[in-house]
C-alpha cells in the first residue's frame, strides 16, 4: 500500500494518490495532472479511479483531464450530475484497487453529493478515510455554498449534523483523516495547520464533533461564517460542466505583450495583475496594478477580489510568467491578455510613469498611530483577538465594500497580520484614488513587538 498527498500551498488543498498492485487511484485533483500521471509512471503502477468526493468549489479538478489521459473511471457520491461521464458511487458501495478496498461513504451536508472514501489495507484492517470537505483538522466543512441555489442552509446544516452524527461519530479512533484542505481554505473557517489527524483527535478537539444539539449545532457552524468568495459558484458549475484542456488555455494566456499591447489592454479595462513579491511591488509598480503575490494564496486572493472573467495582465518576475497564468487556471481565471515582457524593469527602463507606496517599519508605526486613522484588514476574528485602539477594520475580502466610507485623503496606514494582505489592499485603495497610503512592514506580528498598545474588545 502507498499513499503520498499532494499538496498545493496556493489552494491550500489536498489531493491524494493511492496505489496497490500497480493500480492507482488519485483523489480530488487539481487541473494541472503532470504529478499524477508522472507520480503513476514512475512507480509503473496505471490510474484506475479518480475519486472526487465533491464538486469543487474553490479550483477546477483535473478530473475530466486525468480521465481522457489514463481511462480511469470519476467516481461521484450519490445524485452527482455531471455533463461527462460518471460513475455515482452508492452509499457503501466497495471498491478495489490491487489488494485494498475503498468504500464509498455518503455524508451530505458540505454539498448534496459529498461522500468520504474509507481505505482498507491488504489485510482487510480499515486505515484512513479521505473526508473531502465534510471533515477537516478542526472544523467541518461550510454548509452555505448553495444556499439560494441548489438547497438552503438550513438543510444543508441538518445534513452535516445527521452526517457527523451517524457517520463520522461511528468511525474507529484510529482511522488516519485525510482531509481536503488545510488553513487558508474558504471552505471552512477554522481549519488547523496539520495537514492529517485521526477520528479519534477529531472527536477531542473538533468544536463541531462536541456534544450538542441540532439547533446548536446550527448556531455554532453558522456563527462567524463569511459570504463565499464569487468564484466558487463558477468553480463548482465549471466542474459539472467540464472545461478546455489546462494546456490549451496556457498556450492561448502566455502571450508576451510589450508596452504598448499593455497600455492598449489596459486602455480597454484589463486590470495589472502584478505577481511580485509584495515588497518589490511597494518600491515601484505600474499606476492602476493590484499586487498579489506569488508567495502568499496567490490563486485564493485573485479569485476572491478579481471577478473571474475580468481581463488580466500578468506582471511577473523573470521565467515566473507562465506560473503565475497556471495558477489563475486552476481557479478557472482565463482571460489574460498575456504578460508584460521584460516585467516591471522593462516598463520602468523605457521612462513610463512609476507608481510606489511607503512602507513603514512596526517601529515607526509605534510612534505615529496616534497621529493618522490606522486601517486593519485582516478578519473580523483576528482583530477581536488584538489590534490597535481605534483602528478601522476593513477586511480584505470586502475591502471594495468599505472604500466609499473611508476619506481618501487621509493618510491611511494599513497593516495585516504579516504584510501579505495589507499590500493587496493597499494596490486596491491607490487603484480607488488614496494618496496618502502607507504599508506596515511586518503587520500584527511586528507591531505587537513595539510599544505600540493592543486591545481585544470587539467592535459592536
Amino acid at each position: 500500500m502507498y499513499i503520498e498527498q499532494l499538496y498545493t500551498n496556493c489552494l491550500a488543498e489536498a489531493a491524494y494518490y493511492l496505489e496497490s498492485e500497480g493500480q492507482a487511484a488519485v483523489v480530488d485533483p487539481i487541473r494541472d495532472i503532470d504529478v499524477y500521471l508522472n507520480l503513476a509512471q514512475s512507480r509503473g503502477a496505471s490510474i484506475k479511479y479518480i475519486f472526487e468526493t465533491h464538486f469543487h468549489a474553490d479550483f477546477v479538478s483535473g478530473h475530466v483531464d486525468l480521465a481522457k489521459a489514463t481511462g480511469a473511471t470519476i467516481v461521484y457520491g450519490p445524485g452527482a450530475v455531471a455533463q461527462f461521464p460518471i460513475h455515482n458511487a452508492a452509499d457503501g458501495e466497495v471498491f478495489t484497487l490491487g489488494k485494498l478496498s475503498i468504500k464509498a461513504i455518503h455524508t451530505p451536508g458540505h454539498t448534496p453529493e459529498s461522500t468520504c472514501f474509507l481505505l482498507s489495507d491488504e489485510n482487510g484492517q480499515e486505515h484512513s478515510i479521505f473526508t473531502g470537505d465534510t471533515l477537516f483538522v478542526g472544523d467541518v466543512g461550510r454548509p452555505d455554498l448553495l444556499d439560494g441555489v441548489i438547497i438552503s442552509k438550513e438543510e444543508q446544516v441538518a445534513n452535516l449534523y445527521e452526517t457527523i452524527q451517524h457517520k463520522i461519530m461511528p468511525l474507529a479512533d484510529h482511522l488516519l483523516v485525510y482531509p481536503g484542505h488545510g488553513p487558508g481554505s474558504m471552505c471552512g473557517k477554522t481549519i488547523g495547520k496539520e495537514k492529517v489527524s485521526t477520528i479519534g483527535a477529531e472527536k477531542q478537539s473538533n468544536y463541531a464533533l462536541q456534544p450538542m444539539s441540532k439547533s446548536e449545532f446550527a448556531s455554532v457552524l453558522l456563527d462567524g461564517q463569511l459570504p463565499a468568495p464569487k468564484y466558487f459558484v463558477k468553480n463548482a458549475l465549471i466542474n459539472r460542466h467540464g472545461y478546455d484542456p489546462v494546456e490549451e488555455v496556457i498556450a492561448r494566456n502566455n502571450r508576451g505583450l510589450n508596452i504598448s499591447e499593455v497600455k492598449q489592454e489596459m486602455a480597454e479595462g484589463a486590470i495589472v495583475l502584478d505577481s511580485r513579491d509584495p515588497d518589490l511591488f511597494l518600491e515601484g509598480f505600474i499606476p492602476g496594478a493590484i499586487n498579489v503575490g506569488l508567495n502568499g494564496s496567490y490563486a485564493i486572493w485573485v479569485g476572491t477580489l478579481v471577478d473571474i472573467k475580468q481581463r488580466l495582465v500578468i506582471v511577473a518576475d523573470a521565467g515566473k510568467e507562465q506560473e503565475a497564468i497556471l495558477r489563475l487556471a486552476r481557479v478557472g481565471i482565463e482571460n489574460i491578455a498575456g504578460y508584460l515582457v521584460g516585467g516591471f524593469e522593462a516598463w520602468k527602463n523605457a521612462g513610463e510613469v512609476v507608481d510606489h507606496i511607503p512602507n513603514m517599519e512596526a517601529e515607526a508605526f509605534a510612534e505615529q498611530w496616534q497621529s493618522h486613522p490606522v486601517l486593519d484588514v485582516r478578519r473580523a476574528g483576528e482583530y477581536a483577538d488584538g489590534h490597535v485602539p481605534d483602528a478601522h477594520l476593513a477586511p480584505l475580502r470586502d475591502l471594495e465594500s468599505y472604500i466609499g466610507g473611508l476619506n481618501a485623503n487621509d493618510t491611511w496606514l494599513v497593516h495585516c497580520a504579516g504584510g501579505y494582505r495589507s499590500v493587496i489592499a493597499c494596490s486596491i485603495l491607490r487603484r480607488h484614488g488614496f494618496n496618502q497610503i502607507v504599508n506596515v512592514k511586518g503587520g500584527m506580528g511586528a507591531i505587537q513587538k513595539t510599544s505600540a498598545p493592543v486591545v481585544t474588545e470587539t467592535l459592536a
